[in-house]
């Protein structure tokens, strides 16, 4: 390991202060007035201005690549007699302070006091003392990978230290060798452009779209492209060491840091603990790399957390591009892919949404023309329809369904089946787009050959599951004393179908729970609101009730998320995987199993269960022998679908983002703005003085893309499993994530610590959900078209049994008769003269045979022949269009041509490169034979100098 250079703070003695309390206390004395005169020699003017932000350590030129916080107990007198200087009681002075106790010195005596308050102090003091003592043997483990350490407790955030780290040089390329980073080497090369028709039609496109790019560097079009190749500290004379500060950038420098941490570990325990159950045990109480500087105020210096602020974060540029380059180069190559993936997405929302659009107006141009709609809505109508209820529903006419009808017709037209398909096609132009542009990224990001790589890094194993495995090995040891985080044992591990049980247990009593409680809902508000004397209330009662059961719906909804996310992530950690990927993918798999039979239950009972369990008028199914089941309104339940879907979709989108993700940190920052307004203008001139990593620390930590993915997946599953049902929702979808994108961006911009930099080349398991969910698509839209909309019933009898082939008669066919006589005792109208008549007749929506025949109220004929064609469509519909997805999908390749030319042309690039460095080395050989057998060894430094060029290269390479 290089020798560690020292720390002009002061601070960086600390570490070694127990060598500094065996030295006799003259040298004691020496080392306090040189250590104070070494730190104020440091902090000059210049380097002051430097470091004063906090990016740096306190000598001004070694860079915070990363921070620990812990917590420190002082007591309260110590607190009030601080003085504002660093100078005056800094680390380096405590340190001191604990060595010369050491050196003999009697500790103070300790004042009698409660015994039982001195035993809670006691144990408090031990636990401290064990998380000290855990922190200086992790921190000296750091030190001996070659990690440069700096403390500071004397910030301006009490009871707050921090343990800023620096990887030296000889640390970053270590670590990026191991890593297999690919860093640009100084071969350059030109990225072949388009020729002919298709280079002009990009010109003029690019030309159109100027305004839409956003002003970085990154977005520009380049030409030339460095030669990328994996860091080899034996091969350094390949990349451009020039500036070795930017050689590694800051994303870079912290994941590197963040690589050592977990692999660094605490043994003199009774069990190894890493850097995640440090955090967790609370012996660190947060680990972040440092932002770049601020956003916004003045005399802000250029940075690129500045720059995505302004062109990324800000709503005055939702109309441009994302700088997806920039994004990738500040938070990592996980997050660009995820913004990447969203941009797209939203992208690709836009012609759907105008499809729909068209869809949605062509259903209001035809509704006057609806002949079905037109009947029921005809003055002269006077079909008498049954009781909706037992008792309180009385006798009504059909025409007070007009307004439903006409509805319902904006909904179920014959578009709706065009849409059906057109959405589906979407999906796969949507999935094979994804891939095509993911590959264009990984060429870009230099990606490509990540994969080998990715599989020999991701099975590093967790620290819960390193702990279980050292549990087994220390039975007899079973007793000792574990903390809050630490009480899972193997014992308690379950295996994963066992958790998936008793996922799918919860999931389905849960569920049926709340939909059977929302059915009862239905049932006795649609009783009590027909007893009403208020004829307004009477009129409206469908309405009332579908929408008040719909917010009902969606609060439920929003209440398990919360609670099912927690569910799902507790029964992941009773599985205890092996790896943070495994971890990773059944969290998610258990989290989206969970939410979206949450999110879609109601619609599917809506859609496919409602109305069809419901009987026949003198034979009616009962809930607890006295709740009738409800039935769909005249038009069908589609309409109802459509009021669901609505609701819950946009109620999902305006509650979730707008107030948890926008209302809640305005909530915040309107808290903190009113009581700065009680504070001291000492005080508010104390906040601006505030060190980087202090700042940091009040930001909210990041908890990673999995709530952002999950959000997109549910909002694409309300986008394409139910569209016939409401063709508007991808426009909804489109217009909620304009904003969302920008929400994100200043999230993750302003509102966040900044992430680790992950590497990866595609968006994982979510691919996988979104393939899933559009083959699903396919099928619940089939079954919509068939059996919740009128469409099958309307080409049956316009093809089979109507008289001259129109829609003429369509209403009359699909109702049956049933004599008001065969109610059952006690279940008819309470008011059989409400209309004014005796009703011996009435109608019900059903195929059965009339009171008149053999078979009264048995289905007829043209039951089984409408089920028949409803089948026969599905099936169809089924095949045809995932035929014509995996057409598309065949169709359109996965890998652009540019691009597959362009891999293809760095393989031989890399290959001359090496062949060329090969024949520089045969040279250097043969330079060094003697050829007049006097020896010329003596010269070989000058022949080797002559013949291989970058020699400053080599010689940094023999450093390390």
């Amino acid at each position: 390991m290089a020798e560690e250079t020292p720390e002009s703070s002061g601070t960086s003695l600390l570490h070694n202060s127990a060598d500094t309390a065996s030295k006799p206390r003259h040298f004691l004395k020496d080392v306090v007035f040189h250590g104070k005169f070494q730190l104020l020699n440091s902090l000059t003017p210049e380097e002051n201005t430097q470091c004063q932000h906090g990016l740096y350590f306190q000598d001004g030129e070694r860079r915070v690549d990363y921070i620990l916080t812990y917590h420190i107990k002082k007591p309260s007198s110590s607190r009030s007699n601080r003085q504002s200087s660093r100078f005056t009681d800094n680390a380096f002075t405590r340190s001191l302070r604990r060595g010369t106790a050491r050196l003999g010195r009697p500790p103070p005596p300790q004042p009698r006091g409660d015994p039982e308050v001195a035993s809670q102090d006691h144990s408090m003091d031990y636990h401290e003392d064990d998380k000290r003592y855990r922190r200086e043997e992790f921190e000296g483990n750091l030190r001996d990978m070659g990690l440069e350490l700096e403390k500071d407790e004397d910030t301006k955030t009490p009871g707050v230290g921090f343990v800023k780290i620096h990887a030296p040089w000889h640390v970053l390329c270590r670590e990026a060798e191991f890593m297999k980073l690919k860093m640009p080497t100084k071969k350059v090369y030109e990225v072949k452009q388009c020729s002919g028709v298709g280079a002009k039609i990009n010109t003029l496109v690019n030309k159109a779209t100027e305004p839409l790019h956003p002003n970085v560097e990154e977005n520009r079009g380049q030409h030339v492209k460095h030669l990328s190749y994996a860091f080899s500290r034996e091969k350094q004379h390949l990349f451009d060491l020039s500036d070795r500060d930017s050689f590694f950038d800051s994303k870079t420098r912290a994941s590197i840091v963040f690589e050592v941490l977990k692999r660094t570990k605490c043994t003199k325990a009774k069990y190894s603990m890493g850097i995640t159950s440090l955090l967790g045990s609370g012996v660190y109480t947060a680990a972040y790399p440092l932002h770049d500087g601020d956003v916004d105020g003045e005399n802000v210096e250029p940075n690129d957390r500045k720059l995505l602020y302004e062109e990324w974060a800000s709503y005055s540029v939702f109309y441009k591009y994302q700088p997806i380059g920039l994004v990738r180069k500040y938070f990592g190559e996980k997050i660009g892919l995820y913004f990447a993936w969203l941009g797209l997405y939203t992208q690709m929302l836009i012609p759907a949404s105008l499809v729909g659009v068209i869809v949605f107006l062509y259903g209001c141009a035809t509704v006057d023309n609806n002949i079905p709609s037109m009947e029921i809505c005809h003055p002269r109508n006077n079909i008498t329809m049954c009781p909706l209820c037992d008792r309180a529903c009385n006798y009504w006419k059909l025409k007070e369904a007009c307004g439903t009808a006409r509805a319902s017709h904006l909904f179920d037209n014959p578009a709706t089946v065009f849409f059906s398909i057109f959405m589906a096609l979407w999906a796969a132009m949507f999935m094979e787009h994804w891939k095509r542009r993911q590959m264009r990224l990984n060429y870009e990001w230099d990606l490509t050959g990540f994969e080998e790589e990715e599989e020999e890094l991701k099975d590093h194993p967790r620290a819960e599951y390193e702990l279980c495995v050292m549990q087994k090995s220390l039975k007899k040891e079973h007793k000792t004393h574990k903390t809050e985080k630490e009480k899972l044992t193997c014992r308690d591990r379950l295996p994963a179908y066992m958790t998936n049980i008793v996922m799918m247990l919860l999931m389905i009593g849960v569920t049926f729970a709340i939909v059977f409680g929302v059915i009862l809902y239905r049932i006795s508000i649609t009783a009590a609101l027909h007893m009403s004397n208020n004829p307004t209330t009477r009129s409206n009662v469908r309405l009332m009730v579908k929408t008040t059961a719909a917010i009902i719906n969606l609060v439920v909804i929003l209440i398990l998320d919360e609670v099912y996310g927690a569910v799902a992530r507790w029964l992941t950690v009773l599985e205890v995987p092996k790896t943070d990927r495994s971890f990773e993918e059944r969290l998610i798999f258990k989290t989206f199993v969970l939410k979206f039979v949450n999110a879609f239950t109601p619609i599917i009972y809506i859609a496919f269960f409602r109305g069809r369990l419901v009987g026949r008028p003198g034979s009616y199914l009962y809930v607890f022998e006295s709740y009738r089941m409800e039935e769909c309104a005249h038009g069908g339940c589609l309409m109802e679908l459509c009021i669901q879907l609505s609701i819950t979709m946009l109620g999902k989108q305006l509650i979730q983002n707008n107030l948890f993700e926008i209302g809640i940190p305005k909530l915040k920052k309107l808290i903190r703005y009113i009581k700065s307004k009680r504070r001291s203008f000492q005080e508010e001139e104390r906040e601006k003085k505030l060190q980087r990593y202090e700042t940091d620390h009040f930001l909210e930590p990041f908890a990673g893309l999995t709530p952002e993915y999950m959000e997109m997946i549910i909002q694409f599953g309300f986008v394409t499993l139910f569209v016939a049902s409401f063709p508007l929702a991808p426009l909804f979808a489109l217009l909620n994530n304009i904003i969302e994108i920008r929400l994100d961006a200043k999230k993750f911009v302003a509102e966040l610590r900044r992430p680790v930099a992950a590497r990866a080349k595609d968006i994982g398991i979510w691919y996988n959900l979104l393939r899933g969910v559009a083959k699903v698509a396919v099928i619940i839209n089939a079954f919509v078209i068939s059996f919740t909309s009128d469409f099958i019933p309307r080409l049956v009898y316009q093809y089979m049994y109507s008289p001259d082939g129109s829609m003429h008669g369509f209403v009359n066919h699909t109702m049956s008769y049933f004599n008001v006589s065969d109610f059952q005792d006690g279940k008819e109208p309470m008011d059989p003269h409400h209309l004014g008549y005796q009703v011996e007749m009435c109608r019900y929506k059903d195929y059965r045979e009339p009171p008149w025949s053999n078979t009264p109220y048995v289905v007829s004929k043209e039951f089984w022949a409408v089920l028949a064609a409803r089948l026969a469509f599905v099936i169809v519909f089924q095949n045809v269009v995932m035929l014509m997805s995996d057409i598309v999908d065949w169709l359109i390749p996965d890998i652009p041509k540019d691009i597959s030319l362009q891999i293809h042309k760095e393989k031989i690039l890399m290959v001359e490169l090496f062949m060329k460095e090969e024949q520089g080395k045969m040279q250097f050989i043969d330079s060094m034979t003697p050829c007049d057998g006097k020896g010329r060894n003596n010269h070989a430094p000058i022949a080797r100098s002559r013949s291989i060029p970058h020699t400053h290269s080599h010689t940094h390479a023999n450093n390390f």
